[in-house]
């Protein structure tokens, strides 16, 4: 694949339902005191799979939703890509269901999902409009736990539109002024925001494995991501809360 720019950037934090169908991955986050910022094991097979754990094999959670009439799931819709193979448009969102499984709060949804770095909304007469989310700028070629990654600076602009304004990738006045109001664990008496995020997008996958705030009152919050498996063959008792393991 070519260097990227800020367009293929956009494209990859685009791509994700249709790069991968399974993954296994361990996440840290650091900097959120609701989190203790320990880290967990997670399994996630599409459609809605999900499997979390403690690192010492701990479960915490497991759970498959149910198949049933509704709106179709990535792997069935059709998207238009360029010649790298990454999406240049995205259906309708609320004509295809493009939500992974969550755990805990929609940061997790958007990490395994990062098109809110690549669309987004303006408000123009009662219409939404699309427009850049962010400016993307140092972006350059990196390796994240072994595997191909792109980096780069990302500052939101005022469309910015997370998938949850209470807990998203990129926390700045934008997406505060989306909510009006803050997620309590992330509430300072008079925030000073980051001047920028640092991100990284895994290029096989499309996943967002690391977000950074640089400068504000969180400087160094933010999440890192290291894949272990993808597209490996997952069982179905995997996702059931009877299986319970332990890792010597």
């Amino acid at each position: 694949m070519p260097s990227p720019t800020a367009r293929s950037f956009a494209a990859l934090a685009r791509s994700s339902p249709w790069r991968w169908r399974s993954v296994r991955f361990v996440l840290r986050r650091s900097g959120y005191p609701g989190y203790n910022d320990s880290a967990v094991r997670g399994w996630i097979r599409r459609p809605a799979a999900l499997r979390v754990e403690q690192l010492d094999g701990t479960l915490i959670t497991a759970e498959a939703a149910q198949g049933g009439p509704g709106r179709p799931y990535a792997v069935s819709v059709d998207v238009d890509l360029d010649a790298d193979g990454l999406v240049t448009r995205r259906p309708d969102r609320y004509a295809w269901h493009h939500d992974d499984p969550m755990y805990q709060d929609y940061q997790w949804v958007a990490m395994l999902d990062p098109v809110e770095l690549a669309d987004g909304y303006d408000t123009d007469g009662g219409r939404r409009e699309s427009a850049p989310p962010v400016r993307i700028d140092e972006i350059r070629e990196v390796e994240h736990h072994g595997r191909p990654a792109w980096e780069a600076l990302m500052r939101p602009t005022d469309s910015y539109d997370p998938r949850c304004s209470c807990c998203p990738l990129l926390f700045s006045a934008q997406s505060v002024a989306r909510s009006g109001s803050l997620a309590e664990h992330m509430k300072p008496a008079d925030p000073r925001y980051a001047d920028a995020h640092r991100v990284r997008l895994d290029v096989g996958t499309g996943i967002c494995v690391r977000t950074e705030e640089v400068g504000g009152d969180f400087a160094g919050r933010g999440h890192d991501v290291a894949i272990e498996t993808v597209d490996e063959p997952f069982p179905d008792g995997l996702f059931t809360a009877a299986r319970r393991r332990r890792r010597g």
